[in-house]
């Protein structure tokens, strides 16, 4: 942010944040997990999307919602079905860890995503990125 600062002033900076949210507005994909501002939603694909095309992580997002649409059911799974509903995905130490994060947030955080960056940087599998999509 300090690059920016010595660039532009403070108002062209809010200038150029108010032009680039009309242009996504607009041009924005329509994608299942932008629909609603949901943190579990949004962890879940952007842990789908990790190394993982948008066109192909689409279906298996849905289906996956479809079984688990909630951090609780998703907790309450058993491993092997959390891994069965991922195949075809890839690199299950995703799917694995998502589990584990799961029983986590559903358990100890009594079912609630951490509001902040560095809270959710200390779940499993949960880095600065994606943590920064979630808290968006």
């Amino acid at each position: 942010m300090s690059e920016l600062s010595e660039i532009f002033d403070a108002g062209r900076r809010q200038k150029f944040r108010r032009q680039l949210q009309s242009w996504y507005a607009s041009h924005q994909r329509d994608l299942p997990w932008r629909r609603e501002r949901d943190p579990y939603a949004v962890w879940i694909s952007e842990i789908m999307l990790q190394q993982t095309v948008v066109a192909a992580v689409i279906p298996y997002f849905k289906r996956f919602m479809a079984r688990f649409p909630d951090v609780q059911t998703l907790a309450a799974a058993d491993e092997s079905e959390v891994l069965q509903h991922w195949e075809g995905l890839g690199y299950y130490s995703r799917a694995r860890n998502i589990h584990k994060t799961a029983k986590l947030i559903a358990g100890e955080l009594q079912g609630n995503f951490p509001r902040d960056v560095e809270s959710l940087q200390k779940l499993p599998g949960i880095g600065r990125y994606t943590a920064g999509a979630i808290c968006f």
